[in-house]
């Protein structure tokens, strides 16, 4: 009999398990997603007539080959090589992301300059103060870089101080968490030191969202089938089949995997989990967002493809214009511009009105220095609950308790950003969906220690900006 595999969520771990279960063959893929469409928030939408991205979406080089193999198997020529063209405001100078030598020696404030290079001298003097976020990246970077970039863009990310996060933050968030770090990000730009994609990225014509659409038509013309609008009402357990219940009916299947909010999991299975593991839950704590997206009545606001605010008085952390991030021509008479507000679940900014966000937007970039906005012609805001895990003592002890528990239930595995909390790039989610197809076996038991294997290679992702 083949076995039934279902997937719960039909963000880019999902697809990517789902169109690895399917390539291998001998499986009955079953994905169950609660939205209308696939692709999580690495799905595009469209607005004016430009495909617009949930934030700054862009698929680096460092995408492991296998994988950019088959994204570009599935999208042929539509994948673009472009330029990456972003900006950073620091001590209200811009700056070029990503960082160049030549461009940071001419525009960066002097006295920040001389704090980092004194830093960077003294780095191997220093000791870890505390095993936080400050502390391993005062260590790394010391306190000019901290003080001027990350410790504010912390507070604004995370609504915490610094002091309060854990190291995980740090070395799961900051890949150049050090000066060595630093300075090969910085000089891997220059000419002979420069790798083939330095400084480039890898784009969909028509939207980030097509590397999901396009890995999860091939799961479908291979047999694996995607229910859309089917959010998950109960798991119910048995030793040797597993019935995964939606408002459509329920599922028999040999194993899950699931990709939904693991706390969500926990409330979702019968015979119910227990008390302790529930009470874990609300322990969990995720950072929310607000993607507010203006329309213009211009062609272009400004050339760049992003703009980075970290200090705290503005409070937009990323502006964002699809446009320019394939170069698109059309509708020439208007632009979108997409701004990441983040914020707390159902806090006044998760729950403001879309004129109040549109004005929290056109007072952002006033204070920015940016051009002044023209008259708006639309608004559309969208929210997402579960925008970024926060790392704290507690949240991981939280985390770590449910996850045991989860390897006890029989035939359910959780993995992806949601499943894992782990703040990874949609090449990571890709990668753990691919990871966790190739541990069932074809007789639809799962390579426990296979699993183990992967989870420990998980702990080297590393969020890339």
């Amino acid at each position: 009999m083949t076995p039934t595999i279902a997937i719960l969520g039909a963000g880019p771990t999902g697809v990517g398990a789902a169109w690895r279960l399917a390539a291998r063959g001998g499986f009955n893929v079953r994905v169950f997603e609660a939205a209308p469409e696939i692709g999580g928030t690495a799905k595009s939408v469209t607005i004016a007539g430009v495909h617009c991205d949930l934030g700054s979406h862009r698929l680096h080089p460092s995408t492991e080959p296998d994988l950019l193999a088959a994204i570009r198997n599935a999208l042929g020529d539509d994948l673009l090589v472009r330029p990456r063209h972003g900006r950073i405001r620091l001590l209200g100078r811009w700056i070029h992301f990503p960082l160049r030598p030549l461009d940071m020696i001419a525009h960066a404030p002097p006295r920040f300059l001389a704090g980092a290079l004194r830093d960077a001298i003294c780095s191997p003097f220093r000791s870890v103060k505390a095993e936080t976020f400050a502390g391993v990246l005062e260590k790394g970077l010391g306190p000019e870089i901290c003080s001027r970039f990350y410790f504010p863009y912390a507070r604004k990310m995370w609504g915490l101080d610094p002091s309060q996060l854990s190291a995980t933050q740090a070395r799961r968030r900051v890949s150049a968490g050090s000066p060595t770090k630093l300075l090969r990000k910085v000089f891997g730009k220059l000419p002979g030191l420069r790798t083939p994609y330095a400084g480039k990225f890898f784009y969909p014509r028509g939207g980030f969202g097509r590397i999901v659409d396009g890995l999860a038509a091939q799961a479908t013309n291979q047999g694996a089938k995607f229910s859309l609008s089917s959010p998950v009402q109960g798991i119910d357990l048995a030793d040797d089949r597993v019935s995964v219940r939606t408002p459509s009916g329920s599922c028999e299947a040999d194993w899950v995997i699931s990709t939904i909010p693991i706390g969500l999991l926990a409330s979702l299975v019968t015979p119910r989990a227990p008390s302790s593991a529930l009470e874990l839950t609300s322990k969990l704590n995720w950072r929310s967002l607000v993607l507010v997206y203006v329309v213009l009545p211009i062609s272009q606001y400004t050339e760049f493809d992003a703009h980075y605010f970290p200090e705290e008085a503005i409070r937009v952390a990323r502006l964002s214009e699809p446009k320019n991030y394939s170069d698109a021509v059309t509708p020439t008479s208007k632009t979108v511009l997409c701004a990441e507000i983040p914020c707390d679940f159902n806090d006044s900014t998760f729950t403001a009105s879309d004129a109040d966000l549109a004005k929290l937007v056109r007072d952002s970039l006033a204070s920015a220095g940016l051009p002044s906005l023209p008259e708006i012609e639309e608004v559309h805001a969208v929210r997402v609950r579960h925008a970024y895990p926060i790392y704290t003592q507690a949240t991981e002890e939280a985390f770590r308790g449910l996850d045991a528990w989860v390897g006890q239930v029989p035939r359910v595995t959780t993995v992806g950003r949601l499943g894992l909390m782990a703040h990874d790039n949609t090449h990571h989610a890709l990668r753990m969906g691919s990871d966790i197809a190739m541990c069932l076996r074809p007789n639809g038991t799962f390579d426990h220690e296979a699993w183990k294997r992967c989870r420990e290679a998980f702990k080297h992702h590393v969020v890339e900006d």
